[in-house]
């Protein structure tokens, strides 16, 4: 009885001792962990990165360091690992099964990293949602809108969508519209647009020269198109700058009604997202 006694107290001061170590662990390896990832993001190691990337590696350091920490601790309390490899083999399929919405995000990550279809500080539209990429991880991307709102897309459900990128190219094109009585002159008001938008500066020649032609015609009015390429930076500021001043160009000069009206075929994303 005196030796189970002993055994057990043993077992008992072993136990306590590996727990408190695996406590002490835990605890010393999130410290270390804190540390070590602010030593990574004032070092200048990923300072060459471009933005998307910075955020993925911090994010695969920070997981990985996790699961090290996880197996250390494992270690200390005395489970065998063939023991959890075992165990986690035999609940391969149930595991799978429970995480397979966290794998598809780890895989869309990984497939955002290669093919990169986007960057951090663009303007996006996907699945429905739009905003700047502010930072992509391992298993999800977050935009902001442009109310400052927070939006996290899982990176699965992203890399499968159709991804729409106001950001990628320098250049874009403003493309408005307004209608006019049918009783103008199409000439007149036609000369009068291309005045309008060659007196502003951000408005380039190339690819293509500015556009400003009668392209439809009801009973009661014609339908005039107004192109014009400018640089991505400056898209909203000149399309409500030309909108003002062509309201003001036709008023002043007499345009008969119906009233100037302006709409833009595109772009998709709500209004300031450039600015």
């Amino acid at each position: 009885m005196d030796k189970l006694l002993s055994s057990l107290s043993e077992l008992a001061a072993e136990a306590g001792g590996r727990l408190l170590l695996a406590l002490a662990v835990l605890v010393f390896g999130r410290m270390l962990i804190r540390s070590l990832l602010k030593l990574l993001n004032k070092s200048r190691l990923l300072d060459r990165a471009e933005g998307t990337v910075r955020s993925f590696t911090r994010s695969f350091v920070k997981i990985g360091l996790h699961i090290l920490l996880t197996v250390s601790i494992i270690g200390i309390l005395g489970v065998p690992m063939a023991s959890v490899i075992t165990v986690l083999a035999s609940a391969g399929v149930t595991v799978g099964l429970a995480l397979q919405g966290a794998l598809s995000n780890l895989a869309g990550g990984v497939m955002l990293m290669i093919f990169r279809p986007f960057r951090q500080g663009d303007y996006i539209s996907a699945t429905g949602v739009e905003g700047t990429v502010r930072e992509v991880t391992l298993f999800y991307t977050v935009l902001l809108t442009v109310d400052n709102k927070r939006i996290t897309l899982p990176n699965g459900g992203l890399m499968n969508a159709t991804i729409t990128d106001f950001s990628s190219e320098e250049l874009r094109r403003a493309d408005l519209r307004f209608t006019c009585a049918r009783s103008e002159a199409p000439a007149r008001v036609q000369e009068l647009l291309r005045e309008t938008v060659l007196a502003d500066a951000r408005v380039l020649s190339q690819p293509e020269e500015p556009f400003a032609r009668l392209t439809g015609s009801t009973d009661q009015a014609l339908e005039f198109t107004v192109r014009a390429w400018c640089r991505s930076n400056d898209y909203w500021e000149l399309y409500y700058d030309l909108t003002q001043c062509i309201t003001e160009t036709m008023a002043e000069h007499r345009i008969q009604s119906p009233a100037v009206r302006v709409t833009a075929e595109e772009p998709l994303e709500k209004e300031g997202t450039n600015r």
